[in-house]
């Protein structure tokens, strides 16, 4: 499967998912500042899928959970645990979020979904070295809907 490279902001894209870029969801959702993404998602979506993500339980690094999408007019966002307790992302963790969103959504019948780069923003990771993996990633594995990888470009 070849992922589409799009330029934009992930909240703005017609797809039915789209993937937030979490942490491992042991320090409870209330005493975080959701930054990026997260943080978007916050303020147009709403608190009702960081509570009902807060009721999951810790994910494991790299795993994929989803929940409703508040708000936003998608069908569901899948969480991934994208950085460590450290805070910082790495090739695994990028990969097996990528691949496991990649494989819940297949499992939950969603034909199209959006990534942001993993583990780029509070992670630490290069942008183009998170896209080189992500990318490698999805090329390697079979999905039978859209994939998008969608790279946040702010404007000065």
């Amino acid at each position: 499967m070849e992922p589409r490279i799009v330029h934009g902001d992930l909240l703005d894209q017609d797809v039915e998912v789209i993937v937030n870029a979490w942490n491992r969801n042991v320090i409870p959702w209330w005493l975080l500042l959701p930054q990026g993404v997260s943080g978007a998602i916050k303020r147009r979506g709403g608190l009702e899928p960081f509570r009902e993500l807060g009721r999951m339980g810790p994910i494991p690094l790299g795993g994929a959970v989803e929940t409703g999408a508040g708000r936003l007019p998608f069908r569901a966002i899948i969480h991934v645990a994208g950085i460590n307790l450290l805070w910082r992302s790495s090739e695994r963790s990028i990969r097996d979020s990528t691949r496991n969103a990649l494989a819940l959504a297949g499992a939950r019948g969603h034909r199209s979904l959006a990534f942001p780069l993993i583990g780029a923003g509070s992670g630490g990771g290069d942008p183009a070295k998170v896209l080189e993996l992500m990318h490698d990633e999805l090329s390697a594995v079979e999905f039978d809907g859209e994939v998008r990888i969608v790279c946040y470009h702010v404007t000065p």
